[in-house]
């Protein structure tokens, strides 16, 4: 049986082929190239209180997290940089507007990362300390373009925030680091309308080979966030774009990095945790699928391993979908269904034993994948 974690090497179909970017280092962590696609996030809490910010991220790595980004809007902010770098177990980007001392300060804190906004930053004399701070401390470098604060000379000569003026901001920018013998950095050129926001990554993309970091900003709460950023995400990585992702959610952080694997294992390129296949249910299911995959997914929020799973309420589909999949449950009649193992029947058990069985047997099949990597 073709395993289900390959499909994408023997279903041609399946595969997206990415775009050749140049590779860079964020801490440990390589954005572009060959590299997987990162997932990122940033915290809410106060970067000066360090111990709350190194809580958040430490919940951020269990979701998850390769690396995440804290504000350094002040003093204070940039001081408590040295201890959450020191004690987070994932890179730190420092995000910086405004005042560009505060990214001198957080390279000298630690800060993987210097997320600069073209629109606020400053004049090319600023971005010059910024880079010789970057060089002297091993910081990567994110122009981070924002069509809600563009320069104005843009606005002015555009009149209204577009994909032209995103893109010459940004390779404005990266030419003031090119023309300082700085290479180490990525770009974003992000809108909070998810046409702009394609458009404006996919003339980018044309236009320099640089590492991109992808996210549609300002995308709203959890649920039309999640549709927003998978349609423009899902957009751009279909097409082989992005090297590093950050779902923007107004919602706790740890979602956003759900989002953003979710959206990865849905176009094969990334897999973590539980993938669970589930129909919508209808009048034939033999159980209650919806609650049914509510437990599980809670149940299951721990395991990082990539495994399949196929819940369906009947026969229709059930044993199909289980051909695909690690494990699978299909309901049938008079309390009960079937177990499948790498798309064949196992068992049948009773309904009421269903989640508990299920959840077993997912961490059983975790733990032999762990094992065997190591």
């Amino acid at each position: 049986m073709t395993n289900p974690h390959t499909l994408a090497e023997v279903r041609p179909w399946r595969a997206v082929s990415r775009r050749k970017s140049r590779k860079i280092l964020v801490g440990n962590i390589a954005i572009g190239g060959d590299a997987p696609i990162s997932v990122q996030t940033m915290t809410n809490t106060l970067t000066s209180d360090a111990k709350a910010t190194l809580a958040q991220v430490e919940r951020c790595v269990e979701a998850g997290a390769d690396l995440v980004r804290v504000s350094a809007p002040d003093v204070a902010s940039t001081m408590a940089l040295k201890e959450i770098t020191k004690f987070a177990q994932v890179p730190i980007i420092a995000d910086i507007h405004f005042h560009y001392k505060r990214a001198i300060e957080a390279a000298q804190a630690g800060a993987a990362c210097l997320r600069i906004n073209p629109g606020n930053i400053g004049n090319a004399e600023r971005v010059k300390e910024v880079i010789t701070a970057a060089k002297d401390y091993g910081c990567a470098i994110r122009i981070g373009v924002n069509a809600g604060s563009l320069e104005p000379d843009l606005l002015e000569k555009y009149g209204e925030p577009c994909p032209e003026a995103m893109v010459e901001s940004a390779l404005s920018h990266a030419k003031i680091l090119q023309d300082h013998d700085f290479h180490e950095f990525k770009i974003s050129v992000k809108a909070s309308d998810v046409f702009l926001t394609v458009a404006a990554y996919m003339a980018l993309a044309e236009a320099i080979d640089c590492p991109l970091h992808l996210g549609v900003t300002e995308a709203g709460g959890t649920r039309i966030g999640s549709v927003k950023s998978s349609i423009g995400l899902g957009n751009l990585l279909w097409a082989g774009l992005g090297d590093t992702i950050r779902v923007s959610l107004s919602a706790e952080p740890e979602e956003e990095v759900k989002v953003g694997f979710d959206i990865l294992k849905s176009l094969g390129l990334r897999s973590r945790g539980v993938n669970i296949i589930s129909c919508p249910s209808c009048a034939r299911q033999g159980f209650d699928v919806i609650r049914t995959v509510e437990r599980l997914e809670k149940e299951l929020a721990h395991i990082r391993a990539p495994i399949s799973l196929s819940i369906i309420g009947c026969v229709v589909n059930g044993p199909g979908e289980a051909l695909f999949t690690d494990l699978g449950f299909t309901g049938g009649g008079k309390g009960s269904g079937m177990i499948y193992v790498n798309g064949k029947t196992l068992a049948k058990i009773d309904n009421d034993e269903m989640i508990e069985k299920i959840v077993a047997m997912v961490e059983a099949k975790a733990e032999e994948m762990t094992a065997s990597s190591n």
